[in-house]
């Protein structure tokens, strides 16, 4: 196996986004695309990952790969990474390390230790949605930081024409009305006001995402995982889903 990046920045931001919610992970690499799904320990927070092979300038795999990586450790040696790196991934002779080039004016090597994690295959659950929101990056990072400063939890709340993000502390409250626009698309399938909380804490990790597109998917229904998804066309995906806080009455 050899994998190329002439912009190694897809895989250094993929990877410290997702060791946020995962210290340890399999990677699969396919003909297609180097892939990952992997669940946080709390079983809070789902994320799927590809980076495509057409964001590769060289993708040589004979057949289909797992390896196992600590994250920590990983985006550690990506962040050594330089603009005008190319960066390589290779394995050892023995498949029990991972190699990880930067060429540019000079070359530097790293070698990881291939992990021996147990073999859980992680099923991406099939939600389906009345709601989707498509808007830019920068104005669910803004929200979703308005709403830290008041609570640990936020409602999205869904009509026709408008997503609304509440957040209620002990004694103040933050409410946050994004209207559909030019920027902002909302799809509502017939329903009349939608409403589901999220967790913060996780919301801040998934919003991060953002460095990789300007443009972001959310979708939710009441009382269900939100699902919020990253895309640079043919370059990589990133998708997470969360579950949502249910109230009790």
């Amino acid at each position: 196996m050899k994998l190329t990046l002439a912009e190694p920045r897809y895989l250094k931001d993929s990877v410290s986004i997702i060791s946020d919610l995962v210290n340890e992970a399999r990677f699969t690499i396919t003909k297609d695309a180097v892939e990952l799904v992997a669940m946080d320990p709390a079983n809070v927070a789902m994320v799927v990952f590809k980076l495509l092979s057409s964001s590769f300038v060289e993708y040589t795999i004979k057949e289909d790969t797992s390896i196992a990586i600590n994250l920590s450790n990983l985006k550690q040696v990506l962040a050594r990474a330089k603009a005008n790196d190319m960066l390589t991934l290779e394995l050892d002779k023995d498949a029990s390390r991972l190699i990880v080039k930067f060429k540019s004016n000079t070359i530097r090597t790293f070698s990881l230790p291939i992990l021996d994690l147990e073999e859980k295959e992680q099923k991406v659950p099939e939600l389906t949605f009345p709601i989707t929101i498509e808007t830019s990056s920068a104005v669910l990072n803004e929200a979703i930081e308005d709403a830290d400063v008041v609570a640990e939890s936020v409602n999205f709340i869904a009509e026709k024409n408008k997503l609304t993000l509440l957040a209620e502390g002990d004694l103040s409250n933050a409410n946050i009305e994004i209207s559909a626009d030019d920027e902002t698309k909302i799809q509502a399938e017939g329903m009349d006001k939608v409403k589901a909380k999220y967790s913060i804490e996780y919301m801040k990790k998934i919003i991060k995402g953002s460095k990789l597109s300007d443009r972001v998917k959310v979708q939710f229904n009441k009382d269900y995982p939100l699902k919020v998804e990253y895309k640079s066309v043919d370059k990589v995906l990133m998708t997470f889903i969360l579950a949502p806080r249910v109230e009790n009455d």
